[in-house]
């Protein structure tokens, strides 16, 4: 068909849609379209529910991530359930009271930030305090203490005595010392202690000696003792007398005794070589001499020291020296005698100090019949000071921190807190303890390095004061 221009036209009516082109015919792009609103309304719901809860819990979350207290101000107790344990949220922060963690007293490195079993052993386990953290306090059951080497004991009063050691040096005994000198010149003949260290008796002949003085003054003696007995026969012997007994005297003081005197004037005619004998019993320290030599008055021959007694001289530090006092007992070890111990008192406090040491002397005089202690032997003195009952606790109780002294109180079930103490005399075995416990406290004597460890790690260094003792 055509129009008057002869031009076609169409009759067809206008294109309708067909699926090709109508994009929301299709199934599938429909399903995709509703599945993109209904996402976007549960995301926006779930956006705005998150958002609520985590006002409205915002405390108790921030507890369970940082393993604190809830800082609420709602005094009630809130329990929140996660990962099966319960979080005790009632305490305020800053309470002394407020529970840090949860831990098992047989596997101290379980935390737990609230109640529960301890995965290891499955025991109940129990809450420490922000207080029991900041002061170091662990908890170690009683069957793993004995595992572990712990032990305690009681605090006691006991008497004790203060232990003040010295080192000492054995020395002759000054009031035993003898020195052989003569009083006239003359020379040595037959010398029959010849060598140092030999020992000698009382009455025991040293040597003899040849001197022109000696030989006239004992002709002298016998003349005057001669006209002595002539003159008492004739009556008027008063003259005589005096002059045999000056004779008589200049005898002795030139050192002969009784005994020579006696034979002199038995023999009646002078003795060309006089016996000289040792008027003490000893050791020769010091010799002199020799055979034949020549000798002046006042020269020193010999020295004998009687070594049946001896002192021991002890240098007693300056700070020391007023505790000490005479008559206090005193034991003295030999590196000589190992093992044996030597019982003694002080005899004597010298009043001077040595300035190059400062350190006193004092001596103490022990017998030595045996002569087992030889003298310039080095010995260690030990005085005893009785001090009376004291608090007491053995020394292995006793942590040393820098300045400061640690002991561990047991507070029960299983609880133990580091305590710091003031220490006084020790003595022996024992430690006195001027303060900081009590008597009957308990306190572990082995194995607190271990609890020591442990209580640094516990307590991140809060009571021990890492950084200062650093710097100490």
């Amino acid at each position: 068909m055509t129009d008057a221009n002869d031009t076609p036209v169409s009759t067809s009516s206008p294109t309708a849609p067909t699926p090709e082109t109508d994009p929301g015919s299709r199934p599938d792009a429909r399903e995709r379209h509703r599945t993109r609103i209904v996402s976007t309304a549960v995301l926006g719901a779930l956006l705005i529910f998150a958002v609520i809860f985590a006002v409205i819990f915002r405390h108790p979350l921030v507890a369970w991530f940082t393993g604190s207290s809830s800082g609420g101000s709602t005094p009630e107790a809130a329990h929140i359930v996660a990962g099966g344990l319960a979080i005790d949220t009632s305490t305020g922060a800053g309470s002394a009271s407020e529970v840090s963690y949860y831990t098992c007293s047989m596997h101290p490195t379980v935390r737990s930030p609230g109640p529960g079993k301890c995965p290891i052993c499955s025991m109940d386990l129990t809450p420490v305090t922000r207080e029991e953290e900041q002061a170091g306090v662990i908890h170690i059951e009683e069957n793993r203490r004995a595992l572990l080497g712990i032990r305690t004991t009681k605090v006691v009063r006991a008497p004790i005595d203060l232990d003040i050691t010295a080192k000492g040096r054995l020395a002759v005994d000054e009031t035993r010392l003898h020195e052989i000198t003569l009083k006239v010149g003359g020379y040595i003949s037959d010398l029959r202690v010849n060598a140092t260290g030999q020992a000698v008796t009382r009455g025991d002949v040293l040597f003899t000696l040849y001197s022109p003085e000696l030989y006239a003054a004992e002709q002298e003696y016998l003349i005057a003792t001669q006209n002595r007995d002539a003159m008492r026969m004739s009556g008027d012997a008063s003259h005589s007398e005096r002059l045999a007994h000056a004779a008589e005297t200049k005898l002795r003081l030139w050192g002969l005794g009784d005994d020579q005197l006696a034979a002199l004037a038995k023999r009646g005619e002078p003795i060309e070589r006089v016996p000289f004998k040792s008027p003490a019993s000893g050791v020769v320290v010091e010799k002199n001499v020799v055979d034949g030599a020549a000798v002046m008055a006042g020269q020193r021959l010999f020295r004998i020291a009687d070594l049946a007694d001896i002192w021991v001289e002890a240098d007693v530090y300056e700070s020391d020296v007023p505790r000490i006092t005479k008559g206090m007992p005193a034991s003295i070890m030999l590196d000589y005698l190992p093992g044996r111990t030597f019982d003694g008192k002080v005899a004597f406090i010298y009043p001077y100090l040595d300035p190059a040491s400062r350190t006193g002397r004092v001596r103490i005089a022990l017998p030595n019949k045996e002569l087992e202690l030889k003298p310039d032997m080095y010995a260690t003195v030990t005085f005893k000071l009785p001090l009376g009952p004291r608090l007491v606790v053995p020394i292995s109780a006793v942590v040393y921190t820098g300045p400061r002294r640690i002991v561990f109180v047991g507070l029960g079930n299983g609880a133990l807190r580091p305590q710091e103490v003031t220490i006084g005399a020790r003595s022996g075995d024992l430690i006195e303890i001027a303060s900081g416990l009590n008597e009957g406290d308990v306190v572990v004597s082995s194995g607190n390095f271990l609890v020591a460890a442990e209580s640094r790690v516990r307590s991140a260094g809060a009571f021990w004061g890492d950084s200062h003792d650093d710097k100490q």
